[in-house]
C-alpha cells in the first residue's frame, strides 16, 4: 500500500523520474533462481523489473517461487565454483559490499556499515553515505 494513497501510476512514475529513479521492464523472462546455501528459489516465467536510483540497478522479481533443496536435479545452472568464497553467513553480501564501495568511494568497513545500518539495502547505503556532510 502507498502511504497517502490515492496516487496513479502515471503521478508515481513523474515523482521517481523527479527524485532520479528510472524504472525498466524486462520482457520474456523464463526463468529467475535464486540460490542459498541450502536452497533454490525458482521463479518460472516471473514479472521482472530494473530499478535504478543513483546509477544503482535493483532488481525486482515478482512471481511465485518452487523452493527446493539445492542441487535437487532438473536444476538449470552449475554450482559455484569450489574456489569461490561464500559470503559471510552474518553480514552482507561481498557483491553488495563491492557495490556501496565503488559508487560511494569509501572504504570496506564505511560500506559494510551503511548496509548495516539500512538493513543490507545497498541502494540506501550509497544514498545514506552521498547524502552525509562531509567527513
Amino acid at each position: 500500500m502507498i502511504p497517502g494513497g490515492g496516487r496513479n501510476p502515471r503521478q508515481i512514475e513523474m515523482m521517481m523520474r523527479r527524485m532520479g529513479m528510472t524504472t525498466e521492464a524486462v520482457p520474456g523472462v523464463e526463468e529467475v533462481v535464486v540460490r542459498t546455501a541450502t536452497k533454490e528459489h525458482v521463479f518460472k516465467a516471473p514479472e521482472v523489473t530494473i530499478l535504478t536510483v543513483q546509477g544503482v540497478r535493483t532488481y525486482q522479481v515478482v512471481g511465485t517461487p518452487q523452493v527446493r533443496p539445492r542441487g535437487t536435479a532438473g536444476a538449470t545452472a552449475p554450482a559455484a565454483p569450489s574456489g569461490a568464497a561464500p559470503a559471510a553467513p552474518t553480514g552482507p553480501p561481498e557483491e553488495d559490499i563491492q557495490l556501496v564501495m565503488e559508487q560511494a568511494n569509501v572504504s570496506r568497513e564505511e560500506a559494510i556499515e551503511a548496509l548495516f545500518t539500512t538493513n543490507g539495502a545497498p541502494a540506501e547505503a550509497i544514498m545514506k553515505i552521498l547524502t552525509r556532510g562531509e567527513r
